[in-house]
C-alpha cells in the first residue's frame, strides 16, 4: 500500500484540494481522502501555516550575537539553520510524523519559488530523507483543475532548483538585513542618533525612490510662463485655443501681440482656416497581471496593493479567479477555449450583453510562448451564482468585476473617438484648439464610467466650418510650472516595476528590464507594507510621503549600492540563473558576504557626512516606559520586538507583546496598563471580524480583553 502525503501551504488551500475528492476524515492537523481513481490507496493532505519554519536568528547561533556591537560584524554563521516558527510547533510535529510515515510526498504549496522554499525547508527540518517527491503545478483551485493537476504530477527537478533560488534569496536577505541594520544604526548612534534603522536589499532602494521624488518636489522652484489664449464664439458654441508661443518672458508674448496688432479683451474676429479630423481606435487593455490590477484598483477605488493581493487570494480560494501572484499578461489557447465557452455566463455575471467581434485568439492576449509558470489573471470556469455574487464583500465584487470586464473586453469592439484640431486665425496669428468626441464606447461600456475631468469637459468642440467667421477675445494667460506629484501607492507599484528607466548605466537598465525592477510580483505589496510599518513612509489621501526617519535612512545609505535598484537587479538576475540551473547558490552567498565586508569597511567614513536628525521616535527601544507592576524595582522597556522588565537577569519574567490580535500596542497603552491596570476601549483588534475592547492586566501580569467596559 502506497501512503501519499500532500503538503499544502495553508489550511484554506488544503481544504480546496480536499473538496476536489471524497473526504474520509478531517482532523486538526490533516485531512484524509478516500481511495479513488487518482489515489487508489487514499491520501493525506496536511499543511503549513504559511512558514512553519524560519531561519534561526543571530542569538540562536551565539548568545553574544544578541547584543548589537560593531566589533561582532559581520555576523555570518558557518551554516545557516532553520527552526520551527513561534507558535507553530504542534502543526510542525504533526507534519513531521506524517512525512515519516509517507511512501510518497507531494509538494502542493503555491507554485512559485517561495512555495518550493516552504516545502523543502519543512522537509529538511523533519530530517526525513530518501522519499520520492512530486510537484503539483496548477493555476486554479477549481475541482477539475485540482483533479487534473494531481493526475499529472510533475517531477521535482525544477522545484529543487527553485528551492535553491529561494534559499539563496532568503539567506542573502538575512545577511544584508542583520549586518547592514546593525552597522548603520550603531555608527549613527555614535553621532547621537536615538533610534534604529532596519535595512533591506529591496526595501531600502524602494524608500530611496520615494525620497528622490521628495527631493524633486522640495527643490522645485515654480516659475511663471505666458501664453496667448483665445476664447472663440461660433454659431454652434464656444471654444478655446492657444497660440503656439510659451515664454517665461511676458514681454516676448506682448511683442507677438503687438506684431499682429492685437489687444487684450477687445472684441475681434477670427477665421476658421483649417479643420483636421481623425478617427482613432483604442484597443482593449491587456489582461491583468497582479501589478496592473493593483495599479487600476488603487486609481479607481484607492485600494492599497496589499488589500488587492489579499482580496485576490480570497477570490482564488473561492475558485473564482486564476492564480493571483502572476507577472504575465497572456493566456494560452487552453484557457482561451474555456473563456469562449463561458462568454454568455460571464456576461450575465457582469450584467452586460454584447455580440463578440471575434471568437478567434488574438496574439495581443493569447500567446503560449509568453506564458511560463503562470498565465494572466482571468476568471475561472466556475461562474458564480447571483447568490454567491451577493455574498462577496464590496472589495471582492469590485476586483472580480474588474477581472471579468478585462477578460470580456478582448472580445469587444475597439473604443472609437474622433480627434478634431481647429486652427483659428486672428489677424493672421494661428490658434490651435484640440478636442475629441466619443463615437463608439466599445469595450469601455464594460467598465464603470469615470466622472469627466475639467480638461475632458473643455475638450468638447462645436461643429464649425472652414472659412467661418467667429467672435474672438484674447488675453495673455499666466500659468505657473508645477512640481512633480508624490507617488500614489498604485504608481509606486509601477515605479518599482519600471525603475530601470531611472538608471544611467546601460547594463543596469537591461538587467532591471529583464527582472522587472524591484521585488517580484508576489512581494512588492508586502515591501510597501514593511516600509510603512518601519515608519519610513506614510500614506495620506493615497499619496506616499517619506518621513523624517525615511530621510535619515536615505541620507545614510546615499551613494551606496543599498540606495540603488541596480544591486537588487543584479541579485535577481543571478537568482533567476540559479532557478534555471545555470548559477550556484554557494557563489551567490559568497558574493553577498563580500558585499557586506565592503560595506563594513566603507560605511564608517561615508557616514561622517550624514547630519543626524530627530525622527520623532522614542529614544532607543530600551528606554523606561513605566515601573514594572510585578517587581516594582525594575522598569518596563521597549525591547524592539516586545516589552519586558529591566530586571529580567534578576529573574523578573514580565513581558508584553508588541502586537495583540492584529493591533500594535503602543508605549502609552503599556504605561496605562502598568499604572492603572486597565485601558479605555480601543478599536482595531482583529479576529474573525474587527472588534473593540478595553485591555486589563490580570493577577499574573498577562493582558486580557475586557468586553464589559463601555466606550
Amino acid at each position: 500500500m502506497t501512503r501519499v502525503v500532500i503538503l499544502a501551504e495553508k489550511p484554506s488551500q488544503a481544504k480546496a484540494y480536499a473538496e476536489a475528492f471524497t473526504i474520509q476524515e478531517k482532523t486538526k492537523t490533516h485531512i484524509q481522502l478516500k481511495p479513488d481513481e487518482t489515489f487508489p490507496n487514499g491520501a493525506t493532505i496536511t499543511w503549513g501555516v504559511g512558514h512553519l519554519v524560519e531561519l534561526k536568528e543571530p542569538h540562536d547561533y551565539k548568545p553574544e550575537w544578541k547584543r548589537w556591537k560593531l566589533d561582532q560584524l559581520p555576523i555570518v554563521p558557518d551554516r545557516f539553520l532553520e527552526k520551527v516558527s513561534k507558535g507553530k510547533w504542534e502543526q510542525f510535529q504533526a507534519v513531521k510524523k506524517l512525512f515519516q510515515q509517507a511512501d510518497v510526498l507531494v509538494n502542493a504549496a503555491d507554485v512559485d519559488r517561495e512555495g518550493s522554499n516552504i516545502f523543502y525547508s519543512i522537509l529538511r527540518l523533519t530530517g526525513v530523507k530518501g522519499k520520492p517527491i512530486q510537484r503539483l503545478w496548477i493555476n486554479s483551485l477549481e475541482k477539475d483543475e485540482v483533479r487534473k493537476g494531481f493526475k499529472n504530477l510533475q517531477s521535482n527537478d525544477k522545484d529543487l532548483r527553485l528551492f535553491d533560488e529561494a534559499k539563496a534569496r532568503q539567506i542573502s536577505d538575512w545577511m544584508v538585513g542583520i549586518n547592514a541594520s546593525r552597522l548603520f544604526t550603531l555608527l549613527l548612534q555614535k553621532k547621537g542618533f536615538s533610534s534604529y534603522l532596519s535595512i533591506g536589499r529591496v526595501q531600502s532602494p524602494t524608500v530611496y525612490l520615494i525620497y528622490q521624488r521628495h527631493k524633486e518636489i522640495e527643490n522645485f522652484v515654480s516659475e511663471p510662463f505666458y501664453q496667448i489664449e483665445g476664447l472663440f464664439q461660433a454659431e454652434t458654441g464656444a471654444y478655446k485655443g492657444l497660440a503656439e508661443i510659451k515664454e517665461k518672458d511676458k514681454a516676448k508674448v506682448q511683442e507677438l501681440m503687438d506684431k499682429h496688432g492685437l489687444k487684450e479683451k477687445e472684441d475681434l474676429t477670427g477665421i476658421v482656416e483649417k479643420i483636421d479630423q481623425k478617427t482613432k481606435y483604442q484597443k482593449s487593455p491587456k489582461l491583468h497581471s497582479l501589478s496592473t490590477l493593483q495599479s487600476v484598483a488603487n486609481r479607481r477605488w484607492k485600494y492599497t496593493p496589499s488589500q488587492v493581493l489579499k482580496t485576490m487570494q480570497k477570490l482564488y480560494e473561492k475558485r473564482l479567479v486564476s492564480y493571483p501572484r502572476t507577472d504575465c499578461n497572456f493566456i494560452t489557447e487552453s484557457e482561451f477555449s474555456y473563456v469562449v465557452n463561458n462568454l454568455n455566463a460571464y456576461q450575465k455575471a457582469l450584467n452586460v450583453s454584447f455580440t463578440p467581434v471575434s471568437l478567434k485568439p488574438n496574439k495581443r492576449f493569447v500567446n503560449s510562448s509568453k506564458v511560463q509558470e503562470h498565465y494572466a489573471i482571468i476568471p475561472t470556469k466556475t461562474v458564480p451564482t447571483e447568490k454567491k455574487l451577493n455574498g462577496l464583500s464590496r472589495e471582492e465584487r469590485n476586483i472580480y468585476n474588474e477581472v471579468l470586464a478585462t477578460t470580456l473586453a478582448m472580445f469587444h469592439a475597439d473604443y472609437v473617438y474622433e480627434e478634431t484640431v481647429i486652427f483659428t486665425h486672428v489677424h493672421d496669428l494661428p490658434f490651435k484648439s484640440t478636442g475629441r468626441r466619443e463615437v463608439k464606447r466599445g469595450w469601455k461600456e464594460l467598465f464603470p464610467k469615470p466622472t469627466p475631468s475639467k480638461q475632458e469637459k473643455e475638450a468638447f468642440l462645436p461643429n464649425v466650418q472652414k472659412g467661418e467667421e467667429v467672435g474672438a477675445r484674447l488675453h495673455i494667460k499666466e500659468s505657473m510650472t508645477l512640481p512633480p506629484k508624490p507617488y500614489t501607492e498604485g504608481q509606486l507599484i509601477n515605479m518599482m516595476k519600471t525603475c530601470g528607466k531611472l538608471m544611467n548605466d546601460e547594463e543596469d537598465v537591461e538587467i532591471l528590464k529583464e527582472v522587472e525592477g524591484l521585488g517580484t510580483e508576489a512581494t512588492r505589496s508586502s515591501i510597501i507594507e514593511t516600509i510603512k510599518a518601519q515608519k519610513y513612509i506614510e500614506v495620506n489621501n493615497n499619496n506616499v510621503y517619506v518621513t523624517d526617519k525615511g530621510i535619515m535612512l536615505c541620507e545614510a545609505i546615499e551613494g551606496t549600492l543599498l540606495s540603488s535598484p541596480s544591486l537588487t537587479a543584479k541579485w535577481e538576475a543571478y537568482l533567476k540563473k540559479i532557478g534555471r540551473g545555470e548559477g550556484s547558490k554557494q557563489v551567490f552567498l559568497k558574493q553577498t558576504g563580500q558585499f557586506i565586508e565592503k560595506l563594513i569597511q566603507e560605511t564608517p567614513d561615508s557616514i561622517q557626512q550624514v547630519n543626524v536628525r530627530t525622527t520623532g521616535e522614542k529614544k532607543k527601544w530600551n528606554e523606561p516606559i513605566a515601573k514594572c507592576p510585578a517587581c516594582a524595582s525594575g522598569s518596563i522597556m521597549d525591547r524592539y520586538k516586545f516589552y519586558a522588565c529591566s530586571n529580567y537577569k534578576e529573574g523578573c519574567k514580565v513581558t508584553f507583546p508588541k502586537r495583540l490580535a492584529g493591533k500594535t500596542l503602543t508605549n502609552n497603552m503599556i504605561k496605562t496598563l502598568c499604572e492603572k491596570k486597565r485601558t479605555r476601549v480601543l478599536k482595531g483588534f482583529k479576529g474573525k471580524k474587527t472588534f473593540s475592547t478595553a485591555l486589563t492586566l490580570d493577577e499574573n501580569y498577562k493582558i486580557t480583553f475586557d468586553f464589559k467596559k463601555k466606550a
